[in-house]
């Protein structure tokens, strides 16, 4: 099961998001916890939102712990809007093109898991839908599901978001990090960063989040059938 998180908030260095955690996405690269699978070597991909008119991206096939450039380009790259992608295929080929985040226009889009008996739908799928919103190379459902606007039942693994900064900083006054970020920061994981007591929430099972400026909200989610 792919490994992800998403970050919003005070300008970092994606390095400090990636690679310097407790249990970092590259560390969860190779040492998963709560995953399907121990070992998520499938390809991955970041996009950042920085100064241009449309967010970054940056996709690879190489194994998230094996790849320099990523190394790299997490040393430089600083932003406030930060998505992160360990690709764990269900099958469909290891390719650039496969690696998630998509995006389109200033839409950077991923997820975690399969859609369940995708192959008995697709067909009607694509056949149904008139205008898709990128090129049509995709080999795997998520890429299906982002290039048609299309909604389905899904299978994922618990997710967690952090608690707000404020409440984070009266808990642990001494933590220099906490100091460091705006009162806005969130990030949503697949599997916790860390160990910080008071940090991680998980999100109840069939809900959708909305992180915006102010009050977040916790919405519960159920799927309905296309009209």
């Amino acid at each position: 099961m792919c490994r992800w998180l998403a970050y919003s908030g005070s300008p970092v260095l994606i390095e400090d998001l990636l690679l310097k955690p407790q249990h970092s996405l590259i560390d969860q690269s190779l040492h998963a916890q709560l995953g399907a699978e121990t070992t998520n070597g499938d390809g991955f991909g970041i996009g950042w939102y920085g100064g241009g008119g449309t967010p970054g991206i940056f996709h690879s096939v190489e194994p998230a712990w094996n790849d320099r450039n990523l190394r790299d380009l997490s040393a430089h790259i600083r932003s406030p809007l930060v998505f992160a992608h360990i690709r764990a295929s269900s099958g469909s080929p290891v390719q650039q093109t496969n690696c998630h985040p998509f995006r389109h226009g200033r839409w950077l889009w991923m997820h975690n898991g399969v859609i369940r008996d995708f192959h008995e739908v697709e067909r009607d799928l694509v056949l149904a839908v008139e205008h898709p919103i990128q090129m049509t190379v995709a080999t795997t459902d998520g890429e299906w599901v982002w290039a048609f606007r299309y909604s389905s039942e899904g299978r994922s693994r618990s997710l967690f978001y952090s608690t707000d900064v404020s409440t984070l900083r009266a808990q642990h006054p001494d933590n220099p990090v906490l100091h460091q970020l705006s009162a806005e920061t969130r990030i949503v994981v697949s599997e916790p960063l860390g160990d910080l007591a008071g940090a991680w929430n998980e999100v109840p099972e069939s809900s959708c989040g909305v992180i915006q400026q102010g009050q977040d909200e916790l919405r519960p989610f159920t799927p309905r059938p296309a009209s």
